[in-house]
């Protein structure tokens, strides 16, 4: 589902203009992201767990050249479902 039928689907179930629903689906997700950034972790009941881990550095291979390259530790997003999501996606 891209964005643009998220947005259609969001107008139609909650009775709104598709206007409102684009602007509160960009809120959510910048307020998702600017939690993360803050280094908050974001629980929703029943949807899931948005939160930050670090990558621990490790050493890689270029697939061109086959030497190994040092890859540095890094901090990713990661998302955690609650088990009513995956109970309902079974």
């Amino acid at each position: 589902m891209t964005k643009s039928e998220f947005v259609d689907k969001l107008a139609e179930k909650g009775e709104i203009t598709k206007k409102l629903a684009s602007d509160t689906i960009d809120l959510v997700f910048s307020s998702i992201s600017d939690g993360l950034v803050a280094g908050e972790e974001i629980s929703i009941p029943g949807f899931g767990k948005f939160s930050v881990v670090t990558r621990k550095a490790r050493t890689g291979l270029n697939p061109q050249t086959k030497k190994k390259i040092k890859i540095p530790a890094k901090k990713v997003p990661k998302f955690t479902g609650a088990k009513a999501l995956k109970d309902s996606v079974k």
